[in-house]
């Protein structure tokens, strides 16, 4: 019998909202020790993921990108809009600055196969999901639950 991400994932998962203080956030991320929280709007409606890897950039700091100086013009190598996304994230104090929007998110009737495809196929180590009707997020499925039930045969 093929198992279904319902079968598998952890069922209300902790959210915050784009309005949550980030301090928050990192709280709940450590004190649950967990590597990231679903983001919802008021309707509960996902609308982001934020994860340990956007907390990193406050405490990295953003570098500047590379560029090179021509007859007193500056040429970006790298797209400055990314830069300023980048300092966005660095300098945000709310959850809603700094997660990543517009998540991969899968439904609870999807195969456990087709789950752990995407998160290879988009290198994530979580994936919201999303009821059918594709209006709330009734659970998450991480990498350690798809091991878990590898285990159990």
């Amino acid at each position: 019998m093929t198992k279904i991400v319902a079968d598998v994932m952890t069922p209300n998962p902790i959210t915050v909202t784009p309005e949550t203080p980030l301090s928050e956030a990192i709280k709940i991320l450590a004190e649950k020790r967990i590597s990231g929280l679903p983001v919802v709007n008021e309707n509960g409606k996902l609308v982001g993921v934020i994860s340990e890897t956007d907390l990193m950039w406050q405490e990295t700091g953003v570098d500047t990108p590379p560029y090179i100086m021509i007859l007193d013009s500056v040429i970006y190598l790298q797209n400055p809009a990314r830069h300023e996304q980048e300092i966005h994230k660095a300098l945000g104090q709310t959850v809603g600055e700094v997660m990543t929007a517009k998540p991969i998110s899968i439904k609870s009737s999807q195969s456990l196969r087709e789950a752990a495809h995407l998160m290879h196929e988009k290198k994530v180590r979580r994936l919201p999901v999303i009821d059918d009707s594709e209006t709330k997020i009734i659970g998450i499925l991480t990498q350690g639950d798809i091991i878990r039930t590898m285990a159990q045969g």
